[in-house]
């Protein structure tokens, strides 16, 4: 009897030990729960994860992944940060979401967390000017750079080569371009030109190239400055895409990873997409183009100059964390050259350091990215406003319903003239 109490008793010692270290271990690990978008390669964050808790062993985090576009990405963080919800700790938001998110107190400013004012003047020293600019609003340092992004245009080099041309420089040039390997070719399938014209924040950027690119503004000291002549212009050369058999008829159901997408399937001459496609292009599962893909920088109006439209995304602290100072070491650590090294190699995402473009590792991975930081530099950020989603969506919308057919471009653009008008005045 004796004996069974003493074994009862010692393993009743070793179940209060093992729950008693496991209730340490739960006390000195710190989880993070860090959200990002479906097309933010999940597969290679996960990888960069794995790394940072290998060294970091304290440290443990749950990612959770959401919508494939910018605009559900956002209705996401909308409705958990208007919640207050303290479990979400680290989040991407688009460059174009800083000032929002300043002035709704979501995101916690970042310059206490790097120890001194000379220690954070030196490392955000060594982003590229517009990615540094972007994320800091009246002072405070709201989100630290993941990776750039631009606007390219990717082409078919070898049915360019077929047929004699170069790289089109107009976008009339583009047209011409496609229409006559379209008809080369004789493949009913083969799109000439596909863009995004859906109503989703891409769109956004479908708007303002042609207008850009005639020297167009929509704000000026956040006030609306709007040139209609020419804004009717870049849409009417939009619809005149469709209206030529360039552009399919439905390209107002096209998003940005549809682009992709088609272009990939060998089913498009001309492509207007960001830096991410590249890596699907050439080392997709099922990519019918590899070793066929050209970049160059996107066509111009005539009579205007080539724009791209800057893109990329940032990562966050919620100002509602409770792990804070875990949370902004890690952004740290995500946002430092290495990461955006690594970032741009494996998954073709443009580095937010002007050095890592010239990395012999990345150029010998992805050689144009030798020649894509000037585009990068010279790329274009969307209104710069608190009030962004009211110019987003009037843009977007409107741009949307004109390659739908549902409006004139002159009826869209005193729709976004009103409503743009209002949201900033």
């Amino acid at each position: 009897m004796r004996t069974m109490f003493r074994t009862i008793f010692v393993l009743s010692a070793a179940i209060l030990l093992a729950v008693a270290e496991n209730a340490f271990a739960e006390q000195t690990t710190t989880r993070l729960k860090v959200y990002i978008g479906g097309q933010q390669r999940p597969d290679l964050m996960r990888e960069l994860f794995a790394s940072y808790m290998a060294v970091n062993p304290s440290i443990k985090i749950d990612l959770e992944i959401g919508g494939a576009t910018s605009d559900l990405h956002q209705k996401y963080l909308n409705m958990v940060l208007t919640a207050k919800d303290t479990t979400l700790d680290v989040f991407l938001i688009d460059v174009v979401r800083p000032a929002q998110f300043a002035a709704a107190g979501w995101a916690e400013p970042l310059n206490a967390y790097f120890g001194s004012s000379t220690a954070l003047e030196a490392a955000m020293s060594h982003y590229l000017p517009a990615y540094r600019e972007a994320n800091t609003i009246d002072g405070k340092i709201i989100a630290l750079p993941a990776f750039a992004d631009s606007m390219f245009l990717y082409y078919r080099k070898d049915l360019l080569k077929k047929y004699g041309f170069q790289p089109p420089t107009t976008w009339p040039e583009l047209a011409n371009m496609a229409r006559t390997i379209s008809a080369g070719e004789h493949n009913a399938t083969l799109q000439g030109l596909s863009f995004q014209a859906k109503a989703i924040e891409g769109t956004v950027c479908t708007f303002l190239l042609p207008y850009w690119s005639l020297g167009g503004e929509m704000l000026r000291d956040g006030k609306l400055t709007f040139d209609a002549p020419k804004a009717e212009a870049g849409l009417a050369m939009w619809r005149d895409m469709v209206n030529q058999g360039v552009a399919k008829k439905n390209v107002a159901e096209v998003g940005t990873d549809d682009t992709r997408k088609e272009f990939q399937a060998g089913r498009v001459i001309f492509a207007v997409n960001w830096g991410y496609a590249w890596n699907h292009f050439e080392s997709g599962a099922d990519t019918q183009v590899a070793n066929k893909v050209g970049v160059a920088k996107l066509p111009a109006m005539d009579g205007g100059k080539s724009v791209s439209c800057m893109g990329g995304w940032n990562w966050a602290v919620s100002a509602f964390s409770k792990n804070k100072a875990a949370s902004a070491a890690l952004i740290r650590w995500l946002s430092s050259p290495e990461t955006s090294k690594q970032l741009a190699i494996r998954g073709s995402f443009h580095p937010v350091f002007a050095s890592v473009y010239e990395d012999q590792d990345v150029t010998k991975a992805i050689p144009w990215f030798a020649d894509a930081l000037p585009v990068v530099l010279t790329a274009r950020p969307r209104p710069v406003t608190p009030m962004y989603k009211m110019v987003s969506d009037a843009l977007r919308i409107n741009t949307n319903t004109v390659m739908a057919g549902v409006k004139k471009p002159s009826e869209a653009l005193a729709e976004i003239e009103l409503r743009v008008g209002r949201a900033v005045r």
